[in-house]
Parts: C-alpha cells; sequence; structure tokens
C-alpha cells in the first residue's frame, strides 16, 4: 500500500508535468480593461447655462466633444451615456436616459444600426418597426417639453461590410423619419446632405465612421442647427 507520503509526490509530479510551464502552453494574461470613452464621461452643469442632451450612436458619440467645446460657456451639452443602438434600444431605454432633469434641446437619432443586416439577411428592424419606435420615442421625448431636433441617419458608402449596411437603406429609413418629424413639428438636421458631398474627405475608407476631421466637420453643422434653439436669458 503507497504511503501518504508517496501519494503526495506522486500528485505534485503529476501537476509539475501537466502544469502550463511544463507542458509548453502560455498562461493568458486577463485583459486590461477597456478604458470608458471620452464622450461617455458626465458632465458637470455650469449653472445658467441651457441644457442640451445628444442621442444617438457611435456617430454621434464621435462629435460629441467636439460640439461641447464649441458650445463651451453657452450650453451644458450632454449625451446619453451609451451607444444608442437601433430603435428598440431606445423604447427599452429612453426614459432612464432622460431622467428627471430639464432639457432645453435635444438632438437626435436612431438608424444605422437599424438597417444593420442580421445572419439571416434582414434588417435589424424592419421599416414598419423603425417607424413604429420612432413614433414611440418622439411622444416620449415631446413629453419633456425640450425643443427637439432629429438628425437625419448619415450616408453608407458602397462596399462597407461587417456589418452590412446599405445607403438605399439609409435613403428609404431617412423618408420614414422625414415623415414622423414633419407630422410632429419637428427641426430635421439634414446630417446626410450634409455629409454626402465631403465622404472622400470626412469618412474612413468603406466604414460608416469618420476620420478626426470629419468628427470637427459633422459637429460644426450640428452646433450650427442647435445654437438658434438654445434659450436665451
Amino acid at each position: 500500500m503507497n504511503s501518504p507520503l508517496h501519494c503526495s509526490l506522486a500528485a505534485l509530479i503529476i501537476g509539475l508535468l501537466f502544469s502550463p510551464l511544463v507542458s509548453g502552453q502560455e498562461t493568458k494574461a486577463t485583459p486590461a480593461p477597456k478604458k470608458p470613452d471620452p464622450s461617455l464621461h458626465k458632465v458637470e452643469d455650469v449653472a445658467g447655462l441651457p441644457r442640451v442632451l445628444l442621442i444617438g450612436d457611435s456617430i454621434s458619440m464621435g462629435y460629441t466633444i467636439p460640439v461641447q467645446k464649441l458650445l463651451e460657456g453657452k450650453a451644458n451639452v450632454h449625451r446619453i451615456p451609451t451607444n444608442g443602438g437601433p430603435t428598440i434600444n431606445g423604447t427599452a431605454h429612453i426614459k432612464e436616459w432622460l431622467g428627471d432633469s430639464k432639457w432645453d434641446v435635444i438632438h437626435f437619432n436612431w438608424g444605422l444600426h437599424d438597417i444593420r443586416y442580421m445572419l439571416d439577411n434582414t434588417r435589424q428592424v424592419s421599416p414598419e418597426d423603425y417607424e413604429k419606435n420612432l413614433r414611440s420615442l418622439v411622444a416620449t421625448l415631446k413629453a419633456t417639453g425640450a425643443k427637439l431636433i432629429w438628425c437625419s441617419t448619415t450616408p453608407v458608402v458602397e462596399g462597407t461590410i461587417n456589418p452590412v449596411r446599405k445607403d438605399e437603406d439609409v435613403l428609404a429609413y431617412n423618408v420614414i423619419a422625414k415623415k414622423v418629424m414633419d407630422e410632429n413639428g419637428i427641426e430635421i438636421d439634414d446630417l446626410y446632405a450634409f455629409a454626402l458631398p465631403q465622404l472622400s474627405t470626412i469618412q474612413l475608407p468603406k466604414n460608416v465612421h469618420y476620420n478626426a476631421t470629419g468628427y470637427e466637420t459633422l459637429a460644426q453643422q450640428v452646433v450650427k442647427t442647435i445654437t438658434p434653439d438654445l434659450p436665451t436669458k
């Protein structure tokens, strides 16, 4: 019969033989946690300035900080604390994003995530559901009493993949959005028409996102649209 000492030695030898170091396997280091996107940082209000809320996906995240800098001293510019995603995400979280604070101006968009093609080759949100969701979101936003500005979805260049999106869908969904906004008397910031002639210099190749100059350029248009609607003392 093996003694307890023999059993302990055998267990130790087996453990060493099958350890990552002896077997030649490398241990994987725990990946460092991602730093939060700077656009999502919390804004401390300056007393007496109007409050602006930006709602949208990663495109709006890209122009958030430039908009904040351009409106520094003129408005407290906040954004929702995440990527807004598709309208189904908006309807699920809009009340949480709005909170109990008073907003003077809300500049908002949904679209690029709605039109993305899924593995079954259908869009994430159908045109019918997109309109239904927008109507629900607009009703909630109007209840805040804020000045509302709809931002049209920006262009998709041919060949953009991963995930697949098509500019024809952008155009179709923008038409749906315009119908909803017109019926509700909501101002439209046509960022699609603004960006389209400049895509070769402001948008990344075969990508829905923009370079640094592009986000600065989009921010200038957003600020140009928002500024006349800021309340004055």
